[in-house]
């Protein structure tokens, strides 16, 4: 197998497989492949030593966290791309067994069938800006390679035992499963984006490796909300104004 990450503000993972090889993903991920690539859904992520197993509980978790319910295998021989979804990054992150890593919700891209996503986190918040999904974690285990998508620019930090950061919840990339983490919400403290839930941060404790991420796509969807809602008024006001306009100058051609 050779993986290949391609371009840089919006990048491309090229997977190359042998016989025999495949890799494996949701949410139908899939950019383009060569027609010698056998695709097939189940519920286990297969892979030896993977633990993929689980069935339809297996199913639910990696739906909740943000995945799907099926997972899609792509066999070689041939070549299959995956594209990212928002500017950005696509890093490789090798998990061996007896270590987890947390995602934001839509984070795994792709992995060798020894990946085994589930959920890591679910936390309600009613604001707009997270449209009713509230803030998702994806927790990945299992033995293999693991590719991530995380948005705009990254920061790294190595966080000490008993050290830690506040975080924005839509900057949380990922961060090693030694990190202990709890939402928090800051009393006192009233933001718009999330209505009457107030401000939440995350609280990350080390020790372990933490990156995040500076274009959230919740972040990005809220940012452009206001002028997709602009942009519907005006073409409805427009278009209410044209049939207006139309009828009264029927009226006064006397039609």
């Amino acid at each position: 197998m050779q993986a290949n990450i391609k371009g840089t503000t919006m990048p491309i993972l090229e997977v190359t497989l042998d016989a025999g090889e495949e890799v494996i993903s949701t949410h139908g991920e899939l950019a383009w492949m060569t027609q010698s690539i056998q695709m097939s859904q189940g519920m286990s992520t297969g892979g030896p030593g993977g633990g993929g197993g689980g069935g339809f509980m297996q199913g639910l978790k990696r739906a909740v966290g943000g995945s799907g319910l099926f997972v899609t295998h792509y066999g070689g021989p041939g070549a299959i791309t995956f594209a990212a979804k928002v500017p950005g990054h696509i890093m490789p992150v090798q998990i061996d067994p007896g270590q987890a890593y947390f995602v934001h919700r839509h984070g795994w891209l792709c992995g060798t069938p020894g990946i085994v996503p589930s959920i890591g986190l679910q936390q309600s918040f009613r604001g707009g800006m997270w449209g009713g999904d509230g803030f998702v974690l994806q927790k990945l285990e299992g033995q293999g390679t693991a590719w991530i998508e995380l948005s705009g620019e990254l920061t790294t930090y190595d966080l000490p035992p008993m050290q830690g950061l506040l975080v924005h919840p839509g900057h949380i990339g990922m961060f090693q499963g030694s990190v202990q983490f709890t939402v928090t919400r800051m009393r006192g403290m009233a933001n718009a984006m999330f209505g009457d839930d107030g401000f939440h941060v995350v609280a990350l404790t080390g020790p372990g490796r933490v990156w995040l991420q500076s274009m959230p796509i919740p972040v990005l969807a809220h940012a452009l909300a206001p002028y997709l809602q602009h942009d519907d008024r005006n073409t409805q006001q427009a278009a209410g104004g044209g049939v207006v306009g139309g009828i009264l100058g029927d009226m006064l051609r006397g039609n």
